[in-house]
């Protein structure tokens, strides 16, 4: 009897050793993490503030180029590639219309200045979108039935003929833009700094960001769009044309890229045809580390990011002089991939569902 009910009870089958030392490895680390951020503070509350703020800018940048890739994986799973080269031409057109078109210095005035941030914000949006969505109805949509690994490759292809123009358009060197943006401190409180650059480029993001929100979440088109993204067969037979639904998804995507190259050309001041493969990569890294295909978790990965590349050259902890921004942000994304492929906000969906 006693053999009967034991073979009945139900075993629970005992966790390796590796499942709580990786855990427990990873809450140390985070606790270390804390500890240090917490020792920095203590030191310097305002220096530690004031770096916090360009954190705070970096990923506000990362964010529009994050949303893009999010947008595009949530709908067609495909890591678009070529997206931080749609970035990188915004900054180009950006840079052109700023010393081409209006001709600013550093002296600008005012008046002078909003108009012309309005105005190529405007072109670089519309042209970027209008770019993407062309990438995707010539390259991406006639491969849509194929292996995954096509579309990958033809976007790690259309990437480099964007490289290829952009050098051919500005040459392989660095295009520079005036620093229009004011210096001035919107607020200097114990020490704590917060210029107007800073706030401009916030500025600028955020309004970009909630209209976006805005668009997936309560408009026609944007309930197409996530109608698309959970089952395209299914929102084909409800009526919905699945067709200029993903290249309204591209043209979209590429309107945030080139939001995001008109900002990065205006807050750091200079743009050359590479910038869009490093900073793109971060991007991704951002978008996956917060959920890649969940909006706000591409926003919240994007902010972290800036933090920790901000923190990492604005607190002293290594030699001085070395960077090792891109090793810890490409650990995160090995380390997320490996433990969280879903990322911080997304969820764990079946194989194949």
């Amino acid at each position: 009897m006693a053999t009967q009910a034991h073979a009945g009870a139900t075993v629970r089958p005992s966790r390796s050793l590796g499942s709580l030392v990786m855990p427990a490895l990873a809450v140390a680390l985070i606790l270390l993490l804390l500890l240090w951020l917490g020792v920095n503070f203590a030191k310097g509350p305002a220096y530690f503030v004031t770096v916090a703020f360009i954190g705070l800018t970096n990923g506000a940048v990362y964010a529009l180029v994050a949303l893009g890739y999010t947008l595009v994986y949530g709908i067609l799973e495909l890591i678009n590639f070529a997206h931080g080269d749609v970035f990188m031409l915004g900054g180009m057109f950006s840079a052109t219309m700023i010393l081409s078109v209006f001709h600013l210095s550093a002296h600008a005035s005012t008046g002078s200045l909003v108009a012309a941030i309005v105005v190529s914000l405007a072109v670089a949006m519309l042209a970027c979108g209008a770019i993407n969505a062309s990438i995707e109805f010539i390259a991406y949509r006639p491969l849509r039935g194929a292996p995954r690994l096509a579309p990958l490759i033809t976007a790690i292809g259309m990437s480099f003929i964007l490289q290829d123009v952009a050098i051919a358009w500005k040459g392989p060197g660095y295009t520079a833009v005036p620093r229009v943006l004011p210096h001035g401190h919107v607020f200097s409180v114990a020490g704590i700094t917060y210029t107007w650059e800073k706030l401009i480029v916030v500025a600028i993001t955020v309004p970009v960001l909630l209209v976006l929100l805005w668009l997936v979440r309560s408009t026609r088109q944007g309930k197409a769009m996530r109608a698309a993204a959970q089952d395209r067969d299914a929102a084909a037979m409800m009526g919905i044309d699945v067709n200029r639904t993903i290249s309204f998804t591209f043209l979209i995507a590429g309107a945030l890229a080139g939001a995001g190259g008109l900002v990065y050309a205006l807050y750091f001041g200079q743009i050359r045809y590479d910038t869009g493969f490093s900073l793109g990569l971060i991007a991704f890294t951002a978008a996956v580390l917060g959920g890649i295909g969940n909006l706000p978790g591409a926003v919240l990965g994007a902010l972290c990011i800036g933090f920790i590349q901000a923190f990492n050259e604005g607190l002293r902890w290594h030699t001085p002089g070395s960077d090792w921004t891109q090793s810890i942000v490409f650990s995160i994304l090995i380390l997320i991939l490996v433990f969280r492929p879903e990322g911080l906000l997304g969820e764990r969906t079946p194989e194949g569902a």
